[in-house]
């Protein structure tokens, strides 16, 4: 089946890692307006499918804890912290913090990231060397022994198209390919311009400032958690995300607008109602959810507790680790902490 045929809800899982590791739809001053590069969905939805805009804030409404970014989080005998959703992206709607999230981080003594591996570029290199095991087929093996001749025609047309010719990552993983192949234009314009993602514009910010920065995983947990899924799922999200051709810019719009109305709520009943899905997606998504999601979440938590006891932590963690029952809000709660939403 060539790939333009195939269910596109692959994308989806790929984009929803910025919000790992992605509404209340007001509109966006017209400055922000200019760093668009996509259609907004849910918009288009609540413009032209009343039914649809309406079944995702139904479903919405069922996910615990499914608005606000930050999260104010206290027990006594300990100095409050807090706890933000970050969106792995350079955009200024995302790095520019709201007032309420600003005055959090500068009062705050600890800035605790996913990992702090990203801000050394030797830590990063060590890392794709040290677990070449998980990033790369092993000998003998390589990405076209998984394709179709159709399929590798045009994977590697939409490869060529985002500047990366398909021989040189013939060798790699097919989640790898996708962390390097499928970003919208306009992120990869802004990031090659030097422009930094939020998560690394905080902890330089905070080291600049004197504060400590900590990690909750190292980036070779990371890498484990992308490479556990099958070589037969990683195919069908990286050919359902070149099936996408342009069209990831109005995804990636579409998610950064759900993230900036603080609607984390919405991001799952958005993925499974914008996108067609078939059952065989669906279980693939839960998968994800499961391994990528859930199972860090109950990690982080646990590795979190130090810098809660020790108090004034700001923890910036993906978006996607905030809401649902075991989401760290609920699992900080379980843990003894009052965790009330702050914005």
């Amino acid at each position: 089946m060539p790939i333009r045929e195939r269910n596109i809800s692959g994308l989806f899982r790929r984009t929803l890692l910025g919000l790992c590791g992605l509404v209340a739809l007001g509109s966006l001053p017209a400055a922000a307006e200019d760093n668009a590069c996509g259609a907004n969905l849910i918009a288009e939805a609540k413009r032209e499918d009343a039914a649809k805009y309406e079944a995702i804030r139904e479903a919405a409404k069922e996910t615990p804890n499914g608005q606000g970014l930050l999260w104010k989080i206290e027990r006594d005998g300990a100095k409050p912290s807090y706890l933000f959703g970050t969106m792995h992206m350079s955009d200024t709607r995302i790095v520019n913090l709201p007032e309420p999230v600003e005055k959090a981080f500068d009062t705050s003594e600890t800035i605790v990231i996913e990992t702090t591996d990203i801000l050394d570029r030797s830590i990063v290199m060590r890392e794709f060397a040290k677990r070449a095991d998980l990033t790369m087929f092993p000998e003998g093996e390589k990405l076209t022994d998984h394709l179709t001749e159709d399929e590798q025609t045009e994977l590697g047309n939409w490869l060529e198209s985002q500047g990366v010719p398909l021989q040189s990552v013939i060798r790699m993983k097919p989640w790898m390919i996708l962390s390097m192949a499928s970003q919208p234009d306009c992120e990869s314009k802004r990031q090659a311009a030097g422009a930094k993602i939020l998560d690394v514009d905080l902890a330089q910010r905070a080291r600049e400032a004197g504060k400590t920065v900590g990690g909750l995983e190292t980036l070779g947990e990371q890498f484990e958690a992308l490479n556990s899924f099958s070589t037969e799922i990683q195919m069908r999200a990286l050919l359902s995300t070149a099936a996408m051709g342009d069209r990831i810019n109005d995804v990636m719009e579409t998610l950064v607008n759900l993230y900036v109305s603080g609607e984390t709520g919405m991001f799952t009943p958005a993925v499974l109602e914008l996108v067609p899905h078939d059952s065989e997606e669906v279980a693939d998504y839960a998968e994800f959810e499961e391994r990528v999601v859930l199972k860090r979440n109950h990690l982080m938590a646990a590795r979190a507790q130090k810098y809660l006891n020790e108090g004034g932590a700001f923890i910036a963690v993906g978006a996607l680790h905030l809401p649902g029952s075991e989401g760290l809000i609920e699992l900080f709660r379980v843990a003894g902490w009052t965790v009330e939403k702050a914005y």
